[in-house]
């Protein structure tokens, strides 16, 4: 087991009557799933239906943690604070509270969790997303005494997953959330009522309106700029996002990985494949 602090990482605190009304209307997935025995994963959208911010949230003693990018938070709060209106909620950011990530085989049964996306207990989350990314805590104190690893770890970890990691993969105001797995990695409830967004949401999803994907690739060469472009046969088919070594993701169009050829960006040589946990439909 291993573990980390992510200081990219932050917490903004969310407490009053109204919490829970006021973030189903905005968020994309049902705040009425959380429960302290249970976390989620969501996503705030533009109207549009373009991806803003990605967020976990979890409740203890009746108030909500919304763990998202630090250098985000102030900002999201703000946007929070312009539709508040008359809602008896109270929003402030918590930097006392650190972010620690734990992973490795068996991680949340050793402790004490069950093997259960977004499975909570006393402040622990199994990652909503997978369980394969490990456990996740919002921590006064130091992290226990286990195998301490570097941010660099746990990223090279996320990316073999294949899993994005907020504005450094999944593009503000442009990026669209099922292009980026964000369906199968459990952020969007199909069920739930109107939210910001929704209706895009929806019309992509079941017109099958999803032509890219991310997918995590392993890059041979020198590793390539975020946001190069990447060809196939001389024809520009996707472009690069994050990446940390040779592992790294990449915006590719789905018709594309059905023809013959090497997928080339910069200098550097692109072999994209499919996570376990990503289910690709062919767009024709």
């Amino acid at each position: 087991m291993y573990t980390t602090e992510l200081p990219h990482r932050g917490v903004m605190e969310i407490e009053g009557e109204d919490r829970a009304l006021f973030l189903q209307g905005l968020i994309t997935n049902d705040i009425h799933l959380v429960t302290p025995k249970r976390s989620i994963y969501t996503l705030f959208l533009t109207p549009q239906g373009r991806f803003l911010y990605d967020f976990f949230i979890m409740e203890e003693e009746g108030v909500y943690f919304l763990e998202g990018e630090t250098s985000h938070l102030e900002s999201l709060l703000k946007k929070f604070a312009l539709y508040k209106l008359r809602s008896k909620i109270n929003l402030k950011l918590r930097p006392d509270l650190k972010v620690h990530a734990f992973w490795g085989e068996g991680v949340p049964h050793v402790l004490g969790l069950e093997e259960e996306p977004g499975y909570t207990r006393n402040g622990i989350f199994v990652d909503p997303r997978l369980v394969e990314l490990g456990v996740r805590t919002l921590s006064l104190t130091p992290s226990p005494s286990v195998a301490l690893a570097t941010l660099q770890d746990y990223d090279r970890h996320r990316l073999l997953l294949g899993v994005p990691e907020g504005n450094k993969d999944v593009i503000p105001e442009k990026s669209i959330p099922l292009e980026c797995g964000m369906d199968e990695l459990n952020a969007i409830s199909w069920t739930k009522g109107c939210y910001m967004g929704q209706e895009l949401t929806a019309r992509t999803k079941h017109r099958g309106l999803v032509r890219k994907r991310l997918l995590p690739v392993k890059i041979e060469g020198d590793a390539p700029d975020p946001g190069a472009k990447i060809f196939l046969k001389e024809e520009p088919v996707g472009e690069m996002r994050s990446h940390n070594g040779l592992d790294g993701l990449a915006l590719l169009r789905i018709e594309a990985l059905n023809l013959q050829g090497e997928f080339i960006c910069e200098k550097a040589h692109l072999k994209p494949y499919v996570p376990f946990w990503m289910h690709i439909e062919d767009p024709s």
